[in-house]
């Protein structure tokens, strides 16, 4: 188990958070069985949490054709180019439970291109990674290519806007410092022994 601290910044203890934050918190920990270290440490600043999960929660978890897995891609392929190893760590194990494959997300976090996805998700992650490192080199042939792949406008917006929020989430987790709990790492490679 790890002994480097969470974060650079003070984290709060769950008695001292605000009560909304603090049932946030434990609804996850029931879930998942621990409290992801983003939470504790984006809770230095209660408003700026309440935000950041909104935005989350709107992008992550509302109707669209993007499937989970996929998101999941979009925040893998990211942080990997923003060499953000919370968020390549945290959401790989996400991924690799969504898309039930103990390998996927160790190869999109290094090179997508050479990953066993599809062209349609290798065009997704083209688009993201662009738009994650240089979106000033954006043009409409990347637009048309998503097009030509099948998504739609509105999943264009999907792919950026997750691009974007976790552009803000790597820079926070490289400004603290932030570790990744030790349970994401095996988590999603391991089989789980099923439940009588």
């Amino acid at each position: 188990m790890s002994e480097k601290p969470i974060s650079k910044y003070p984290v709060p203890e769950l008695t001292d958070l605000p009560e909304d934050i603090r049932e946030t918190m434990l609804a996850v920990q029931e879930k998942a069985g621990f409290i992801p270290n983003v939470f504790l440490t984006l809770a230095h600043r209660p408003d700026e949490f309440r935000a950041f999960v909104a935005y989350h929660d709107a992008l992550m978890l509302r109707e669209s054709r993007l499937s989970k897995a996929e998101r999941e891609m979009i925040v893998v392929a990211t942080s990997g180019v923003n060499r953000c190893q919370y968020c390549v760590v945290a959401h790989g194990a996400i991924l690799r439970i969504y898309a039930k494959d103990p390998q996927v997300a160790d190869q999109i976090a290094v090179h997508h291109p050479k990953a066993n996805i599809t062209d349609r998700q290798k065009a997704m992650l083209d688009f993201s990674v662009k738009l994650a490192r240089t979106p000033e080199a954006m043009s409409e042939s990347d637009y048309q290519n998503l097009r030509n792949n099948g998504f739609s406008d509105e999943d264009i917006w999907d792919i950026g806007a997750i691009t974007a929020l976790f552009g803000l989430s790597n820079r926070m987790a490289h400004l603290t410092d932030m570790r990744p709990n030790d349970e994401f790492y095996l988590m999603g490679r391991i089989p789980q022994a099923k439940k009588s």
